[in-house]
């Protein structure tokens, strides 16, 4: 109150109104202790209703699995399974109710078995043993271990059938112990935010609640066993519009193909998933909408089928829906198309090899025509020119909207250079011994040629001045050649010249006329 001197009357009428206060504090908190008292009886009593009720569902799926097994017996054992599993969880929440509020707390229920509700407004001692600070204890998280538990083993069921999918969204929803934001914007987890710092017969209450959502959750599931389940409503408001194009990749000019579809996509996992032959790892592939992710070669250029299914559980039965889809692959963009104009040349004599493709269309609908152009493989040709002084090269591509491109390119044709001769590999002037040079190979190259051609010589001329000039036949000095070296003086230089070289590959082409060589005897 007002701080300085104050009357006795004062004091006594500010005692009246502090009591006055407390007395209004304590009548509204009996209030609430009573309204949570109702609220808990209320399910008490519906959890009683819910028992029967289910306990004659399960004995009506009994009936019918006895009448038409084939039907009906895979869904009576699943609810079984349930019953097992909802009764377990029930009496673990009984347990918790009374042992850990009543026994703790000292409750005791009077002679109509009803609880004092009015004198259950603490709960500190159900906090201490539930929490270590803003943490749940061992006893806590063993609460929150076990509804975990029961939502794992009821979730292996509803996982058996994807037309269950609606009843186990809504159980999921029912026992959902994500983190919650209190007023103050704070994340608190699921059991502080519902237990912690309640009045026992708040906590109390809501353990019964929990019992009862237990008891709808089993009846639900007895429900879509009996074949009772409402399906939701088909809206179109849940679908989109989906484009389907007839392939993945278009040419410019061309007309786009496809259709559009109405669809949505569902979080539903399937128990299989094949594509192109091969089992995907379902676990590791798909993502939280349900869509699956491929990752797989797409192969070579052209146009590629995807094809598979899905296999889903629906109604006990094995449900297969089929994987059809195409796409195009064409060339990767990783270099650029650079050439000099004047340089497109093919040899005549030699193979040349030859590379021809059509931007974005497979090997197999492309055509290639020249004189002496043959194809080898996948886009790979030889060139083989003949007479003339140009080859035109034409290619046609057969487009997959069934129209024809053509495009073309013209070469020249040039002859091969003309050889240099050698002796003992090495061209043009050099020095050498008598001795040396009466046992060395007389041959010919292209020097600074594209192509590694190999020459044969199968003659040559030999001339040591002052001596009449010896022809030769083959690739090295005879008898008579020999014999004129050995008349040459030191100084003196001697020519190999008239060299007879063709090609190694082809013989039958006229090879230029080789170049001498001169060579200065040393002694």
């Amino acid at each position: 109150m007002a701080g300085g001197k104050v009357s006795a009357r004062q004091k006594m009428i500010n005692l009246m109104y502090l009591v006055f206060i407390a007395m209004m504090a304590m009548q509204m908190s009996k209030e609430v202790l009573s309204s949570f008292g109702q609220m808990e009886e209320k399910f008490a009593m519906s959890n009683v209703a819910a028992s029967e009720t289910n306990k004659n569902m399960l004995e009506g799926l009994e009936g019918k699995a006895k009448e038409k097994k084939e039907k009906f017996a895979v869904p009576y054992a699943l609810a079984q399974d349930v019953s097992r599993i909802s009764n377990s969880f029930y009496a673990f929440l009984a347990e918790v109710k009374e042992k850990d509020i009543l026994d703790r707390g000292k409750f005791e229920r009077d002679e109509r078995g009803s609880l004092p509700f009015q004198s259950m407004e603490k709960g500190d001692f159900l906090d201490e043993y539930w929490f270590t600070g803003d943490r749940p204890s061992k006893r806590g998280q063993a609460i929150v271990d076990r509804i975990e538990q029961y939502k794992a083993e009821m979730n292996e069921i509803f996982d058996k059938d994807k037309s269950y999918l609606k009843v186990q969204q809504n159980f999921n929803k029912r026992f959902d112990l994500s983190e919650v934001e209190n007023a103050d914007g704070k994340k608190l987890g699921w059991l502080e935010y519902n237990f912690n710092g309640y009045p026992s017969i708040a906590s109390y209450t809501k353990l019964t609640a929990m019992q009862n959502d237990v008891k709808a959750s089993e009846s639900a599931a007895y429900n879509l066993f009996l074949g009772n389940s409402l399906e939701d409503a088909i809206t179109l408001r849940k679908y989109k519009a989906i484009v389907l194009a007839d392939k993945s990749a278009f040419f410019a000019g061309e007309k786009f193909k496809g259709k559009v579809v109405i669809g949505k996509y569902e979080n539903v996992t399937p128990t299989k998933l094949t594509v192109k032959g091969s089992d995907i790892n379902i676990g590791e592939s798909i993502d939280s909408l349900g869509a699956v992710k491929l990752d797989f070669n797409v192969g070579n250029v052209g146009e590629h089928t995807i094809d598979g299914e899905f296999t889903f559980i629906e109604n006990g039965e094995n449900l297969k829906i089929p994987i059809e889809a195409n796409y195009v692959v064409v060339p990767r963009p990783n270099s650029a198309t650079i050439s000099a104009d004047k340089m497109n040349v093919v040899y005549r004599g030699v193979v040349n090899p030859m590379t021809i493709s059509f931007a974005g269309v497979p090997d197999n609908k492309v055509t290639a025509n020249a004189t002496g152009l043959v194809k080898k493989g996948n886009g790979k040709y030889e060139m083989r020119p003949g007479a003339g002084r140009e080859v035109v090269v034409s290619v046609s591509a057969k487009l997959d909207d069934g129209s024809t491109s053509t495009d073309k390119a013209t070469f020249r044709i040039k002859d091969i250079p003309r050889p240099t001769g050698t002796v003992r590999g090495e061209s043009g002037t050099l020095k050498m011994s008598k001795n040396n040079l009466s046992k060395v190979t007389i041959g010919a190259m292209l020097e600074d040629f594209d192509f590694d051609l190999k020459l044969n010589v199968r003659g040559f001329s030999f001339k040591v001045p002052g001596q009449a000039t010896i022809k030769v036949n083959g690739n090295k000095l005879d008898s008579r050649a020999r014999a004129s070296l050995l008349k040459a003086k030191r100084g003196q230089t001697v020519q190999v010249f008239d060299i007879n070289a063709k090609l190694a590959t082809n013989s039958s082409y006229f090879v230029k006329k080789v170049t001498p060589v001169i060579i200065e005897i040393t002694n």
